[in-house]
Formats: structure tokens, sequence, C-alpha cells
């Protein structure tokens, strides 16, 4: 549909999108900041399960179209592609934190414990692309493990006590917003309905955002794999940048990286929605070793900022934390080698 309109009404809707798809993001994150104080689930949980769920709609959105519209790999490739770009947001919130490394000042075990968590459904999404698949009662055999373990996942994190059990010695407490609480004598129900709102706005408009650049791109001649890793992957991840940058903003160091990997793990399960909605075989097995790739550069990147949490040397070159500096290094490589695989 939005292809057949002209480059600069996309454009116009592409802009219109970005500006809806950040201010709801900004509002969520302070929503969710509330509804973490008021419930007592703490920043990680809330960070997992709100932040990182709705700030997967738009790549929710653009999985159940492309698929239906007969191009899996786009949403594959853009799945993927967005676990490595919301990885490299950490990189680019280290600029927020004057001479502190994101990595140094977050104290939460349960942050590592999502991370570990992560770098195994990474794991599962290349083991097909190796091993072959098969089909069980309509999607592939890979994907059912990775349904399992994602519901595993969510169960151990509600479940842990891994705060209680040990924390860094030298972990610097969250600070408090900034600003004051506007909701402060509002109901936890309409704290929930107002980040509710702002996840119906995220969804239609990050679905305009992935739509509207599909269309600005469709020429470049890239192809729908590097566009998907890339391209779409950038704009779908939109709204973990504004959430992102607005929790570090608020020193909610916690939410905020439980926000990227929470959203990393929710969206390997929108790949066995794929599955499902594809008429053809395991759909990981035909995406092939790019995807594979893609899945491999996401958990590299995970990796790095896993070692910098535990590691926490509190160095800094340009307001970027040697990690953060790696992990852009690493995935500048990584996009040489993608267009390679293209």
């Amino acid at each position: 549909m939005l292809e057949n309109l002209s480059l600069p009404l996309n454009i116009a809707l592409f802009a219109g999108a970005a500006v809806a798809v950040w201010l709801a993001a900004v509002r969520l994150t302070g929503y969710a900041d509330r509804i973490a104080t008021r419930t007592g689930l703490g920043q990680e949980v809330v960070g997992l399960l709100l932040l990182g769920g709705v700030t997967s709609l738009p790549e929710l959105a653009v999985a159940t179209t492309a698929t239906l519209q007969g191009t899996p790999e786009l949403t594959i490739n853009d799945v993927l592609g967005s676990a490595a770009v919301n990885v490299l947001l950490l990189a680019l919130a280290d600029v927020l934190i004057p001479r502190q490394a994101l990595t140094s000042v977050q104290g939460s075990p349960k942050v590592l414990l999502i991370g570990v968590l992560g770098i195994v459904m990474m794991a599962l999404v290349v083991a097909p692309t190796i091993t072959g698949d098969r089909l069980l009662l309509g999607i592939g055999r890979w994907s059912w493990i990775m349904l399992l373990v994602y519901f595993s996942a969510v169960w151990v994190m509600a479940h842990s006590h891994a705060g209680d059990a040990w924390r860094p010695l030298h972990a610097r407490a969250a600070g408090a917003a900034d600003d004051e609480d506007p909701d402060g004598n509002s109901t936890l129900s309409y704290l929930a309905l107002r980040a509710s709102l702002a996840a119906a706005v995220i969804l239609v408009a990050g679905f305009l955002l992935a739509r509207s650049g599909d269309a600005i791109a469709k020429d470049t001649g890239l192809g729908a794999n590097f566009f998907g890793a890339v391209f779409l992957a950038v704009a779908t991840s939109l709204p973990e940048a504004s959430t992102v940058f607005a929790a570090v903003r608020m020193k909610r160091y916690e939410m905020a990286i439980s926000d990227v990997l929470g959203t990393n793990l929710f969206n390997v399960t929108i790949i066995v929605l794929v599955d499902a909605l594809h008429p053809g075989g395991p759909v990981l097995v035909e995406a092939g070793r790019f995807a594979s790739f893609g899945a491999l550069l996401a958990l590299l990147l995970t990796a790095l900022f896993l070692i910098g949490m535990v590691e926490r040397r509190d160095r800094t070159i340009g307001r970027l934390g040697v990690d953060s500096i790696l992990a852009l290094l690493t995935y500048a490589a990584g996009l040489v080698v993608l267009y390679g695989l293209r």
C-alpha cells in the first residue's frame, strides 16, 4: 500500500511515525518506573516484561504482515538485526553517563541472568540452520524448543533469588528520577491504562515506521536480507532507543538494560509466530547462513556487555566504556560480513 505513495509522502510518514514512537516510548518508560515502584516487582522484571514486550510490538506487526505477504526472510532478519541494534543502544547510552560506564553503574545480578538467558535463545536460533529441522504440528521442532525455553526463562526470572544471593560490593544504587512524579496520586489501574495507550501508539506508529521505511528503501538494491537486518532493524528499534535513553536519564540503569535484553528474549519468540504463519518448511532452515550470522552477532554483542557487567572496570574513553567501544567495532565488522552474505 505505502509503496504506491510518492517518496516525499513516505519520508513525511516515516518522520511523523518516528516522532510518535519516540514520544510514546518516553511516556511508557515513566509509567513503567512508577508501576515498578507501586507493585514492588523491581526494575529488572518490569523492564523485561513490560518494556521488553511493548517495544517489540513493531517487530511483531512487521512479522505478521511480511510473512503473510510471502517474505518471511525479511521478518527473520529484522528480528535478528534488531537484536544486535538493541544491544548497541546500550553503547550509545554510555554517552549520557558522565565519566562512568553503563555496565559499572548497574548492580543487579538479575540483569546478568536475563543476558545469559538471551544468549541461550540466540544459540537455539543458530541450531536449526546447522542441524536441519522438521515440522511438528505446523512449526519446526526447534521453534517448539525456543518457545519452551522462553517460558522457562520468564519463570526463572520471576522466581529468581539472585538479588538476595549476591550483589557487587561497590554497586551504585539507582538514583531518583530527575523530575517529579506527575501521577503520584494515581492508582495502579490508571497507570496501567496510560501504559496501554502508549503501547497502542507504539504499535501503530511502529508499524507505519517500518512499512514507510521499507517503501523508501525498496529500490536500493540491497536485498531483503541486508535491508531487514540493518535498515528495517534500526527503524523497529526506535522504541527501544527511546525507552533506554529515557531510563538512563532517570538513572534507572537496571530498567534500561533489562528492556534491551528482555526485548531480545521476546523477539526470538516472534520467529515461532513466523514459522507458524509460513506455509513452507521450517523458516529458520530457509533463512540460512545470513540469519545464523545475524544471531551470532547479537549473541556476541550481548556477551561483550555481560563481560563488562561482571568485570566492572569503570574506564571510559571519550565518554564511552571500553565494552561499548568494543561493541561498536564488533557491530561495524559484522555489517561488513552481513553485506557480503546478502
